[in-house]
């Protein structure tokens, strides 16, 4: 049987639905709470995959004595992308994934019509743009073209709602594929490989989850969207969170099957695929 272990950063970010898909496929679940004292693995086995979860603090954490856990899982990350092996990277994770495949982490900013960059925190349900076959998001909308194309998208509507919840982004790495963007954060999805993806947003979160998270980190909230924005937050919960849980499945679906697949190629150093 397959086993996923899941790196987990702080008590309310835990995998929520992912624990419940990996169930659907015979995949055991293994939570490592490493904001509790958990040990980081050194190493995956043949049979498990990587889930790494989201939290409030950030690559440019690495080295704060607060977070001694994350230079031991870049250190992880870095083995198992040499190794072929699989990986889900969700909003932290997706960072940690991007800076050890060698992508630069930074705050996401946007300029102002005078030119000035301002911070831009992406909090709240918003829609997101998957991309055809992981080519460039522009060229693509304007032609219309199926989203589809890439098997990691298939099932999903070029647009879906999902949550949002970050306040740093990434550039892509080397020979990564771009799947999605928004508005407001262009890098919103990546894939390496068929067996390492990274998601800024969250799928994992249902409507209970994104209520807690509104109330327990309500500063982050109206830092993002002004003093009721947990007000907000919780309504655009109740307005899209159950729309949006067929397509967020699917999603997650589709990536634990490519993380079945036998292990590939390094995709460092070697002929792995692109």
């Amino acid at each position: 049987m397959a086993r996923a272990i899941v790196i987990q950063h702080v008590a309310m970010e835990g995998p929520a639905r992912i624990a419940g898909l990996c169930a659907e496929r015979d995949i055991s679940v293994e939570v490592r709470h490493v904001h509790a004292g958990d040990a980081v693995p050194a190493e995956l086995g043949r049979d498990e995959i990587l889930v790494v979860m989201g939290g409030g603090m950030g690559v440019g954490d690495l080295g704060d004595p607060r977070y001694p856990f994350l230079q031991a899982e870049v250190t992880l990350l870095e083995r198992v992308l040499a190794d072929g092996g699989a990986v889900l990277g969700v909003c932290l994770g997706a960072q940690l994934l991007a800076h050890a495949a060698g992508a630069r982490v930074y705050p996401n900013v946007a300029r102002d019509a005078g030119g000035r960059e301002h911070r831009v925190l992406e909090v709240g349900w918003g829609p997101v743009t998957y991309l055809l076959g992981g080519q460039g998001g522009a060229a693509a909308t304007q032609r219309g073209e199926d989203a589809a194309d890439d098997p990691a998208l298939a099932g999903l509507a070029r647009q879906e709602m999902v949550l949002h919840w970050h306040g740093d982004t990434f550039d892509l790495p080397p020979r990564a594929v771009h799947l999605a963007s928004t508005a407001l954060c262009a890098h919103q999805a990546f894939r390496l490989g068929t067996r390492v993806f990274g998601l800024q947003f969250h799928l994992e979160a249902d409507a209970e989850v994104a209520r807690r998270w509104a109330v327990e980190d309500a500063a982050f909230v109206r830092a993002a969207r002004g003093a009721d924005g947990v007000a907000l937050v919780l309504a655009e919960t109740e307005r899209h969170a159950a729309a949006a849980r067929a397509a967020g499945d699917r999603l997650i679906r589709n990536i634990l099957d490519s993380m079945l697949r036998p292990r590939q190629s390094r995709l460092h150093g070697g002929a792995g695929p692109a």
